[in-house]
């Protein structure tokens, strides 16, 4: 495993302090929120979290500690995470890699399935096991560090 290069490392860097940006600036507009709620459903080892995005919304998620899989079953987003910025078309499959943190705009209503494996069926507890609400106090993995523990 080789380490972050010096490029890929400040881009990470730029990337976390303009989601944790977006983050700040939304909190101080709380007239904005939206409030959605999540579909939670379980099988053997394995928790799925659907949200249901509005078209015109800008959302912040947690840090994943894990790499999962996410299902857009419907909808166009674009995403930044540490890793960069790409525009999303649902339907699809994709992996989000460990240390990931999103910044999502959604262009249309977005439909968004999250797959984490685990034997835990308290919705609550799985949000708390399987992410961080910040980069603060060094709680987040680094990447390098978080692909070999995965």
């Amino acid at each position: 495993m080789s380490a972050l290069t010096l490029r890929e490392q400040k881009v990470r860097d730029s990337n976390r302090e303009g989601i944790a940006e977006i983050q700040r600036l939304m909190l101080q507009m709380p007239e904005h929120h939206i409030t959605m709620e999540p579909v939670h459903r379980f099988s053997e080892g394995l928790y799925a979290r659907e949200l249901t995005l509005p078209a015109g919304s800008t959302v912040v998620g947690r840090i994943h500690k894990h790499a999962h899989l996410n299902v857009l079953l419907k909808g166009h987003v674009t995403v930044t995470t540490p890793y960069g910025t790409e525009d999303i078309h649902g339907p699809c499959i994709f992996e989000s890699q460990p240390d990931t943190k999103r910044a999502v705009y959604t262009h249309e209503e977005t439909t968004w399935i999250t797959f984490h494996p685990t034997q835990e069926t308290d919705a609550e507890q799985i949000v708390e096991d399987v992410t961080l609400p910040d980069y603060s106090d060094n709680l987040a993995l680094d990447s390098s560090e978080a692909k070999e523990s995965s």
